[in-house]
């Protein structure tokens, strides 16, 4: 992929803002970043937690932000009332499915169960070759560290290819991620329908 093919990132992240600080300032960092790259915020459309934060940052410095929220949601995930394009839709499913068709990259920042569900099925999606966009982690001190050890277990266990047990790209700098997602895919094209002992 080439770095001009990256013209929108959908940013998966926590409806709460969780304890720290530093999350709401590194969800703030990644929206300006992307903002001053001209790269359009794809997300889950709320104005509250780390999600209203990107979305804010993405605004505020002149950026487009495009949401995506299932109708259920309205009364726990307030709709941001300034983004470029809202769009309502009638469950999770299609929810993930708007925002992947949207965005050219994908971009995980701390969060919740919602946020990992996210961000599984979009890697296992890329697992089984339905996209080859480039996937990554803000790993804003270490939070992404048990995930990362998880994945090097299964590779460990024979559940994943030793080729794909490193999906993403991983930095704790906004901008580094950036450059790295801008560059190309992050998980290589192999085969996962293996016999049991074949190698990849």
């Amino acid at each position: 992929m080439a770095e001009n093919t990256v013209r929108s990132v959908c940013v998966f992240c926590g409806s709460r803002s969780g304890v720290r600080a530093e999350y709401r300032e590194a969800a703030a960092r990644m929206g300006a970043a992307m903002a001053k790259r001209g790269l359009t915020l794809v997300y889950g459309g709320a104005s509250v937690g780390l999600m209203g934060a990107v979305a804010d940052a993405v605004i505020a410095h002149g950026g487009k932000a495009v949401g995506v929220l299932p109708h259920f949601m309205d009364a726990k995930e307030l709709a941001h009332p300034r983004l470029t394009e809202l769009h309502r839709v009638d469950s999770m499913h299609a929810r993930k499915a708007l925002m992947a068709e949207r965005s050219d990259a994908f971009v995980a920042l701390p969060g919740g169960f919602g946020t990992l569900d996210e961000l599984f099925e979009i890697v296992t999606w890329a697992q089984l070759g339905l996209h080859r966009k480039p996937m990554g982690l803000l790993d804003v001190d270490g939070f992404f560290q048990p995930l990362l050890a998880m994945a090097k277990q299964m590779v460990e266990a024979g559940f994943v290819p030793e080729t794909q047990g490193m999906p993403f790209a991983v930095n704790a700098s906004p901008d580094a991620l950036l450059d790295r997602l801008m560059a190309g895919p992050t998980m290589p094209l192999t085969s996962k329908w293996l016999k049991d002992g074949q190698q990849t």
